[in-house]
């Protein structure tokens, strides 16, 4: 039985001088509960029940000191200090009780002042001492009647600790226990994935008590407790509202520690979402870089969506359910693979690249021209979906850029320059383009094109059998095809889209859907329009029409697809 005190008055008050073996508190469950209700009991003092865990706050430099007694010899002991946060020293020592009486003749028992002076005076004997962050533990299979005294200090920071005690730990057992070999290890090592596999906690499957695991994911270090985990996750919001120096705190208010207020202590001690003194319930954001995750009993868990190439801390606590109280495996850490390289394309002068980009993936391309050259352009067709392009020379980043249609790029040149492309696909799905490299401009491929690449159909000159529509050209000249090809009543905007593939050229259509092809051009871009009026349609139908525009290299750009229906009635 054990009684911890933060005030050496208060402890006398609580033990009378005549009698230094009252049972405060007893491990009677129902004088336990009654004695926790009745906080004016434990007022002004820090107070472990026998065989419960408590948690408490350290200012930095600012020592604390519990006290409990053990009333007979040769008592189990032991008692178990975890640091949360901060590294802690702290010792365990020994003073033996005063005497009942002093004996003067008189057989009165001495002052309580004189008691209090007597235990104070009295340097006591270290039994045990500290300093680091790791959970550590004094058990004494026989531990003389006496007052003990636990002092711990914090030098780097304020932060909190957890200790527990008992004078039966045979029993208790509150702390699951570790398998023969704790060690946790990396079955499987991805580019964004880690399998991690542990052995069972013997306590699971010999004392059958309900266990569940949690997996810790860093990139900092391993943690030693999961006190520690859960300060790290909380850094930006108090464990508990922190108590102010010299104002009269209780560690054993049990709203600081998530105790509920009806009998079911220790059934759920959530100090984790803690609630402060005044009752206003404090929810922290996890920090981003470290996640906890608990998986139930199995002892094999794969994580996901890791980065590749990059180094990650690896923790597995075992947690007793009906205690909350935890336990650390030896934890690991492992490096992701490296994204697999990417083989780089050469691209030829003059020549047109087809290129393939999978979803939320990336190409790299490069350009060597074999002479000097003052000038390189490069010119990109996204068939699809826009995609970024990005454009070094010799290291040194030239160019970065969203592309949609046809997009071309002109770059200052230098001897022996090698140009590095790197094409960079979207969210939404896989792109599809066309890239080609020059130093000789005056040569293209690709045809130029107008800003607006839309086909304006025109209702009024709508008929039963014919549409009127038209299209902008440019100042150069170009060939112009018109395909036509009758779709269901049912065709929407989203099938529109799926055949929006700007690279497929007129030879991919049916030589049936061609309806004509013609040159024009401007060189007042105001007069650079073309209409043309598409006859022989039957009534109440629905077309698609789809103009190309061609290039001198036989390279062709698909106008956006339009819809059109001719009338039912004339």
């Amino acid at each position: 039985m054990l009684l911890l005190h933060c005030s050496m008055s208060y402890l006398l008050l609580l033990l009378p001088f005549n009698s230094w073996t009252q049972k405060l508190p007893t491990r009677d469950e129902e004088l336990f509960q009654m004695q926790i209700q009745d906080k004016t009991f434990f007022h002004d003092s820090s107070v472990i029940p026998d065989g419960a865990e408590i948690s408490s706050y350290l200012f930095r430099e600012t020592p604390k000191r519990f006290f409990f007694v053990v009333e007979e010899d040769n008592t189990p002991l032991a008692v178990t200090v975890t640091p949360c946060d901060a590294p802690l020293e702290w010792k365990l020592s020994l003073q033996e009780l005063p005497e009942e009486s002093s004996g003067e003749s008189s057989g009165e028992p001495e002052p309580l002042e004189q008691q209090k002076q007597q235990i104070i005076n009295e340097e006591g004997t270290e039994l045990f001492s500290y300093r680091g962050n790791d959970v550590e533990y004094f058990v004494s299979s026989s531990s003389p009647s006496g007052l003990y005294q636990l002092e711990l200090l914090s030098t780097e920071k304020d932060t909190y600790f957890k200790v527990y005690a008992t004078t039966t730990p045979e029993s208790d057992q509150p702390y699951p226990e570790l398998p023969y070999d704790p060690r946790v290890d990396v079955t499987s090592l991805g580019r964004t994935t880690v399998t991690l596999a542990w052995k069972p906690s013997p306590t699971a499957s010999l004392l059958k008590q309900p266990m569940q695991y949690c997996v810790v994911i860093n990139k900092e270090h391993n943690f030693k407790s999961l006190c520690a985990v859960e300060a790290k996750q909380n850094i930006d919001d108090a464990f508990m509202m922190a108590p102010k120096p010299g104002l009269d705190f209780s560690p054993f208010d049990f709203a600081h520690f998530g105790f509920s207020s009806n009998s079911n202590f220790g059934k759920e001690r959530n100090f984790l979402k803690s609630s402060s003194k005044f009752g206003r319930h404090i929810y922290s954001k996890p920090k981003a870089d470290l996640e906890k995750i608990c998986i139930g009993n199995k002892n094999i868990f794969t994580v996901s969506e890791l980065k590749p190439d990059t180094q990650y801390y690896f923790d597995i606590f075992a947690v007793n359910v009906n205690t909350n109280m935890s336990t650390a495996y030896v934890g690991t850490f492992a490096r992701t693979k490296e994204e697999a390289k990417q083989k780089t394309i050469d691209l030829k002068d003059g020549k047109v690249t087809d290129v393939f980009i999978k979803r939320k993936g990336s190409k790299f391309l490069r350009f060597a021209p074999v002479s000097s050259h003052q000038k390189v352009t490069f010119f990109v067709h996204s068939c699809l979906d826009a995609v970024q392009i990005q454009v070094r020379r010799d290291g040194k980043l030239l160019l970065s850029q969203n592309v949609e249609g046809v997009r071309q790029f002109q770059l200052r040149g230098k001897p022996k320059a090698k140009y590095l492309i790197r094409l960079k696909g979207n969210k939404k799905g896989a792109s599809m383009l066309k890239i080609l490299a020059t130093t000789r401009p005056n040569k293209q491929s690709f045809p130029s094109l107008p800003e607006d690449t839309r086909i304006k159909a025109f209702d009024k000159l709508r008929t039963c059998s014919s549409v009127t529509v038209a299209w902008l050209g440019t100042q150069e000249r170009n060939k112009f095809c018109i395909y036509r090809k009758e779709v269901d009543d049912n065709y929407n905007e989203e099938q529109k889209k799926r055949e929006q593939n700007q690279c497929l050229g007129p030879d991919m259509r049916k030589k049936s859907e061609k309806v004509l092809c013609k040159y024009f051009h401007s060189q007042n871009l105001q007069k650079a329009v073309t209409t043309e009026t598409i006859k022989g349609l039957q009534p109440g139908k629905s077309y698609l029409l789809d103009v190309y525009v061609i290039g001198h290299g036989g390279h062709s750009v698909k106008y956006q697809s339009k819809l059109v229906k001719t009338r039912k009635f004339c």
